[in-house]
């Protein structure tokens, strides 16, 4: 396998995990958002702080890790989505700082109103973010990100019919995966009422990220038919299915309250939706550019992956050692991962 390969390969599981791990925090915002008052929503919003407070910050290595592996990995992409889809990013960017320094503003804060505001601050970001992100990617699904620096549209790149689905989605599966992770963590706090909650919200957002997912297939017929074609005739059927199987299977068990094994098969739906893509438009990266040609020489490739090889020996069982560590069950609640 090529070293291009290699790289793309590795980048896209380290996208896997921010998805599967810095989506189910922003999702936990969400719920945040929509819990309701200071005295109905505060269980949850406790629940909610306790759950994603250990490993928040962990979550972000994920993103930095994405960045920079693009970075150095194609340069010329990165330049190309960083000039023309710089509004969405410059939004993401200031989500991610805004939604960070509220969360710890908020646990040291004393009076309400200063609660008050910096959890509307924090909830908000953690539901535009993933939006703003998922227009990131709608743009490059449908093929607006010409190559060059600011060669793209300012604006239609990243809105469009195909970007506005996918922010769409992201949001819903924000929401799903961290609904699905919360029902397991209220049931092992001892809290019923908050598991019957998180339950109801973990079906009705499955149901609507699965019919936001045919949403997205549909506009990508006449938005991006060459995705489209092969995410339904082509190589990434199979993950398409794989998706669309575990996602029925997610909800099967949280009717049954199954809450430990559904996080797997949750996890699989949205990676096989992930990876579907991935695979659906590789090796086309941008319109005319092939990985082959954005890629950059072997000796760049080999040495970053010879590094992220190097890293990964300290980094994986640290990230291992710290989920493990708060998902023991302990008298008074864990976390969310």
């Amino acid at each position: 396998m090529a070293l291009h390969d290699v790289t793309m390969a590795v980048l896209w599981i380290g996208l896997t995990a921010y998805v599967l791990f810095g989506g189910a925090d922003f999702g936990g915002g969400i719920w945040d958002l929509l819990a309701g008052n200071a005295e109905r929503g505060r269980p949850q919003r406790d629940l909610v702080e306790h759950s994603i407070g250990p490993v928040w910050e962990t979550n972000h290595v994920w993103l930095i890790f994405v960045i920079v592996l693009t970075w150095t990995g194609v340069p010329q992409v990165f330049a190309a989505v960083s000039s023309t889809l710089y509004v969405p990013l410059t939004l993401v960017a200031l989500g991610i700082i805004a939604r960070g320094s509220a969360f710890a503003f908020r646990k040291v804060s004393t009076g309400l109103w200063r609660r008050r505001l910096f959890g509307a601050v924090f909830a908000f970001s953690s539901l535009v973010t993933p939006f703003f992100l998922g227009t990131v990617a709608g743009a490059l699904a449908s093929g607006r990100v010409p190559p060059g620096i600011a060669a793209g549209n300012l604006l239609t790149s990243w809105l469009n019919p195909t970007s506005l689905v996918s922010g769409a989605l992201a949001v819903g599966v924000s929401a799903y995966l961290a609904a699905v992770y919360l029902t397991r963590d209220a049931e092992r706090a001892g809290t019923p009422e908050l598991v019957a909650r998180f339950r109801a919200r973990a079906l009705a957002t499955g149901g609507v990220v699965g019919a936001l997912s045919a949403l997205g297939l549909w506009v990508l017929a006449f938005d991006a038919p060459d995705l489209f074609r092969e995410l339904t005739r082509g190589s990434a059927l199979p993950l398409l299915v794989l998706s669309v199987g575990m996602g029925v299977a997610s909800l099967v068990l949280l009717w049954l309250r199954r809450f430990r094994s559904v996080r797997v098969t949750a996890a699989l739906a949205v990676t096989g939706l992930l990876w579907g893509w991935g695979l659906g438009q590789y090796p086309r990266l941008l319109p005319g550019v092939d990985v082959d040609d954005a890629a950059a020489t072997d000796a760049v490739l080999g040495a970053s992956l010879a590094a992220l090889a190097v890293g990964a020996v300290l980094l994986v069982p640290s990230l291992w050692w710290l989920y493990a560590t708060f998902q023991r069950d302990h008298t008074g609640g864990t976390s969310a991962k």
